[in-house]
């Protein structure tokens, strides 16, 4: 049935769009001529401004009418050219009716496919930027402005399915709250990053967590410092939510470099009595090989200026005294020894380690992609692009993410960096099922 809608909207696009020559071809009345551009002219604006689909999130409406306007624009585009082809070759009008008619087809076609890309700029996360640059010097290009608008088209109606499918899921499951665990969450972010609201660390992971019943708290730990400080901010973390929750315990989850410091705060700063469970995310347990290469190769006037210039960045957006070069220095394979030997794992708390790999360097953009190649040396396993997997996978309770059909998960794909929908990876559902697990086990 929406197939049959469809091409009857087509249809109808195609008349309009050839209306000025459409006007001299018919012999039917003159008023009735008008009556159906009018009419035709209304069904037109209709699609661009009026938005009848059905649903309570605004932005998957959005995006919904979004892709409509560019498929109808894709679809346009391509019958458009046989139609005024024909024509051409059989109408025998006027250059100038059939220059009039090809300029009136483009630019509404244009205004169609623009009113959908700009919905699709507000509204799509799986878009990226540098296909709007692509679209912007293509759009006047023969055939290639179509394939580039099919992409569109594809990316959109792909993006809809598949928040649509999530939001009748969460909807299913809400009275059930299968994340409220017993102990608040404590997301522990890596290293060159805050816990900036605006742009955050984990992606759209927290959000999902907490519509399916999660108690979501932050580190706010350094971008950059020694383990030993950043567990120190850590800890203070850990006793305000347990002052402001009245909880015993808190749930631990930790990304990179934030398991080490997690670690340390539990075994060396007696935060263990606080915890229940640490689950480390793709985290250098046995450090970066990579990192001792980097340090040994490079000069120590390089690297005292891009500890000064990364130094300086980060403390005007909001560290109080960031350490690049402590930072990077304890995820050496060599700190991590002497960190493993010095910091044993604490009896009263639960650990568990996760870590996934890329397959190709097509997996990541850059700088991953560059790394991940770097990094291939160090292990015939593979790795994230910046961790091994025999370093990220610490103890017996490991989890290994399976590798996806077309692509690895990446280090940055593991807590929605990119917040890219990856097809056979659903990092949100990957959390939801962690915290669902760790509130069916008590915690």
């Amino acid at each position: 049935m929406k197939k049959i809608k469809n091409a009857v909207e087509l249809l109808l696009l195609l008349t309009l769009l050839n209306s000025v020559s459409l006007y001299r071809l018919l012999d039917i009345p003159k008023p009735v001529k008008i009556t159906a551009i009018a009419l035709l002219s209304i069904f037109y604006f209709a699609m661009i401004f009026v938005n009848i689909h059905k649903g309570a999130d605004k932005k998957l409406r959005r995006l919904s009418k979004a892709a409509e306007n560019v498929g109808f624009s894709a679809a346009a585009l391509f019958f458009q050219t046989i139609v005024f082809a024909c024509i051409t070759a059989f109408g025998g009008l006027s250059f100038g009716r059939l220059a009039a008619n090809a300029l009136q087809a483009f630019a509404m076609i244009f205004l169609l496919g623009l009113s959908g890309i700009l919905r699709l700029a507000f509204s799509s996360k799986q878009v990226k930027l540098y296909m709007y640059v692509v679209l912007w010097f293509t759009w006047f290009l023969p055939v290639i402005n179509f394939f580039v608008l099919v992409y569109f088209y594809r990316k959109a109606k792909r993006e809809f399915r598949f928040e649509q499918a999530r939001t009748e899921l969460n909807i299913k499951r809400k009275k059930s709250e299968i994340c409220k665990t017993k102990y608040p969450i404590l997301l522990v972010h890596g290293i060159f990053f805050r816990d900036w609201q605006a742009f955050n660390y984990w992606g759209r992971i927290p959000a999902e967590l907490i519509e399916n019943g999660a108690e979501i708290y932050y580190a706010n730990q350094q971008s950059a410092e020694s383990v030993e400080r950043s567990a120190a901010e850590i800890a203070r973390s850990i006793q305000m939510i347990i002052a402001e929750t009245g909880a015993e315990k808190i749930n631990i989850i930790a990304h990179s470099k934030g398991g080490l410091d997690s670690r340390y705060a539990l075994s060396r700063l007696g935060m263990d009595k606080y915890a229940a469970t640490l689950t480390t995310i793709n985290t250098p347990h046995r450090g970066v090989p990579f990192a001792d290469r980097l340090l040994s190769k490079a000069s120590q006037k390089t690297a005292d200026f891009i500890d000064k210039k990364y130094n300086r960045l980060f403390s005007a957006l909001g560290d109080n005294d960031p350490h690049f070069l402590k930072g990077v220095t304890e995820l050496t394979a060599s700190r991590c020894a002497r960190f493993n030997a010095m910091t044993p794992d604490s009896p009263l708390v639960e650990y568990r380690s996760i870590g996934s790999r890329m397959t190709s360097f097509f997996s990541s953009p850059f700088p991953l992609n560059l790394t991940y190649l770097l990094c291939r040396r160090d292990s015939p396993y593979g790795n994230d692009g910046l961790v091994t997997t025999g370093s990220m996978l610490f103890w017996e309770n490991s989890t290994m993410i399976p590798d996806t059909k077309r692509r690895g998960i990446s280090h940055g794909d593991m807590v929605d960096l990119m917040r890219e929908n990856i097809k056979g990876f659903d990092v949100r559902e990957f959390y939801v099922e962690l915290v669902k697990d760790l509130k069916e086990r008590g915690y």
